[in-house]
């Protein structure tokens, strides 16, 4: 049975597989239930795994994360508990991966294990947007390499910063309203997140389609892309299960070696 870990700003998404098939996915929170069992973030510093019988039949992990600070104790739990060397996903170690970038080896890890699976599991160019703390747009060529990326601050990070910073506005929920034009100030607002992205995903797709010269295929994952993916006017795929495969995909050739 394979854990694989996916540690980003906000969220920490864990997964088990049994074959080649996720058989649990939960995202964080203090506890998170995973196949019968909890494993339990005590602080942001230590992790507590609490086994259950299913998740003691753990024989290999993959980790991909853009907190540095918790990379280590993570790490460390693993180790501890099912006494397995985790794969740490970066840049370097996955080489294959080929990045046409100024300093190829900052490519962050979780662009990385998405451009991974998007090259894997779609044809041709491929677009992979990854809507967490920051939307990433992550654009590949025909050969599957990585030209490039768009980071803009993403709808929840967006939806803080103009609530906090306006003294008349307050948060609301990031639902679509009825219409574009919005009737108070909540649907105001949830028509700017919410349609306002899904527009900007629609505009950004396009350059980026020009830049690469070729139709492309487009993927979106994280926590608000199910909210945003059906308001764009152009076809996206929605997978929720994104980057957990691109770390079965990584372990598939890098871990078991």
């Amino acid at each position: 049975m394979l854990l694989a870990l996916d540690v980003g700003n906000t969220n920490i998404t864990l997964g088990v597989y049994e074959g080649g098939k996720a058989a649990v996915r939960h995202a964080h929170g203090d506890e998170s239930a995973a196949h019968g069992g909890r494993i339990r973030f005590c602080n942001a510093q230590h992790f507590t795994f609490i086994q259950y019988p299913h998740t003691s039949q753990v024989n290999g992990a993959v980790l991909s994360s853009v907190v540095p600070r918790l990379t280590d104790d993570l790490a460390r739990a693993v180790r501890r508990v099912w006494k397995v060397e985790p794969f740490i996903v970066s840049a370097q170690s996955v080489p294959e991966l080929k990045v046409k970038r100024d300093v190829p080896n900052t490519l962050g890890a979780d662009l990385v294990v998405g451009a991974v699976a998007a090259k894997a599991m779609y044809h041709g160019p491929c677009i992979v947007i990854d809507m967490g703390t920051a939307t990433t747009l992550t654009g590949l060529n025909a050969d599957g390499e990585v030209c490039g990326v768009v980071i803009i601050p993403g709808v929840g990070t967006s939806l803080d910063a103009l609530t906090s910073r306006a003294a008349q506005l307050s948060s609301v929920s990031l639902t679509a309203p009825p219409q574009v034009l919005g009737r108070n100030t909540m649907e105001c607002i949830q028509s700017g997140m919410v349609f306002g992205t899904a527009c900007m995903l629609d505009g950004l797709c396009d350059r980026i389609e020009d830049e690469l010269g070729a139709p492309c295929e487009v993927v979106a994952t994280g926590g608000l892309a199910g909210l945003i993916v059906p308001h764009c006017s152009r076809k996206i795929t929605f997978s929720d299960t994104l980057l957990l495969d691109g770390l079965k995909i990584i372990w598939d050739a890098h871990g078991e070696k």
